[in-house]
């Protein structure tokens, strides 16, 4: 019988996800990461939602309920130094992060497929909205049929070993599909919100976060057009994201952030033509099984659930790539990944990092 791991995490999704392999007569594990900090150990963070002493009870009671085994695995320490750490200095850098991507990559694909194998697991289940296809070349990651929930953009990273090892039971389901299975099982989670924050950043408030570890990155500094010349005064990077336009106090205008100039500690602002950019360079650039040759044609998303757009990608030495977009794309921020796709198949992506118009 093929053992599997599912990540609990105590909501509606993770939750279902166990019940369809349950279903399936698969042996089931589930672990609920620990994330959660106490005050004046590293910071003192207190996860919300997904990770914290209620999700881990809930996911305990679910799995109770299906006849699991529930384990609680300790990834504090990991947790902090690969996904709170680079949040933060990231944020001081001037770049604008995405931590789902390390944890996907570092935590539930690092050390939670590790302990699974350790545990004589086969494979690793999630609760996400992402689907795994066949192909001669091997497994590709493809969209979910919920395109509302699809979370393919923060899995780009898999390796076909990894997707081959992975299993997604809600990539074929919409969120109204699972709650109802949810409900129809009588689960205790069916009616449980979804969590729009930040698991480690209580209230969405960041820049609390920000100030609390890196006060540097809200050190007060000029506002400057793209001549040079000074318009204002910011209140610290971190408070400002490429593409912004509200709560800038500026005369004139309309102005929006074109960069975040850490070596100046500068907020860059210009028109909203200047926040187009026709080309970016991405780093640690990881493609599947599906991509072929040094230069081809995707439509490429740079934020979460963010619009696509033509472009040309061409592979650097380094890992690196140069997109050029058909036409000019607005405010990819650096930090944020850019994710290759071919219709419903990802071809791969990457770090968002320098940007020209």
């Amino acid at each position: 019988m093929t053992h599997l791991v599912i990540a609990m995490s105590g909501g509606v999704d993770s939750s279902v996800a166990a019940l369809l392999l349950a279903r399936r007569g698969l042996q089931l594990t589930g672990v609920t990461m620990d994330i959660w900090c106490p005050s004046g150990e590293m910071g003192g963070i207190r996860p919300q939602g997904c990770c914290g002493a209620e999700a881990a009870r809930d996911a305990a009671e679910v799995c109770a309920r299906l006849g699991l085994d529930h384990y609680v695995v300790n990834f504090r320490r990991l947790f902090e130094e690969e996904v709170i750490a680079p949040f933060v200095e990231a944020y001081a850098a001037g770049r604008t992060p995405n931590p789902c991507l390390d944890c996907n990559r570092a935590v539930k694909w690092g050390a939670l497929r590790r302990w699974a194998e350790a545990l004589g697991a086969q494979g690793l289940a999630t609760g996400h909205y992402a689907r795994i296809v066949d192909s001669p070349a091997g497994p590709l990651l493809a969209r979910a049929v919920d395109r509302s929930k699809d979370q393919s953009y923060v899995l780009y990273m898999l390796s076909p070993d990894e997707l081959a090892r992975t299993h997604f039971p809600l990539g074929d389901l919409t969120k109204a599909q699972t709650r109802r299975l949810a409900a129809e099982a009588d689960l205790p989670v069916a009616d449980r919100e979804e969590s729009q924050e930040i698991c480690f950043v209580p209230d969405d408030d960041y820049r609390r976060l920000i100030r609390e570890r890196a006060p540097e990155a809200l050190r007060p500094g000029p506002i400057l057009d793209l001549a040079g010349r000074q318009l204002g005064e910011h209140q610290g990077l971190a408070g400002y994201t490429v593409g912004q336009r509200k709560g800038l106090g500026l005369p004139g205008g309309p102005w929006y952030v074109v960069a975040l100039d850490a070596a100046r500690n500068a907020v860059l602002v210009g028109s909203e033509a200047d926040v187009r950019v026709s080309e970016i360079t991405v780093s640690n650039v990881h493609l599947s099984a599906a991509c072929r040759g040094d230069t081809f044609g995707a439509t490429v998303m740079t934020r979460y659930r963010g619009p696509e757009r033509p472009a040309e990608v061409g592979l650097l030495p380094d890992r690196t790539a140069r997109v050029r977009f058909t036409e000019p794309q607005r405010a990819p921020a650096p930090g944020q990944a850019a994710v290759f796709y071919d219709g419903e198949i990802i071809l791969g992506g990457g770090e968002i990092g320098g940007v020209r118009n």
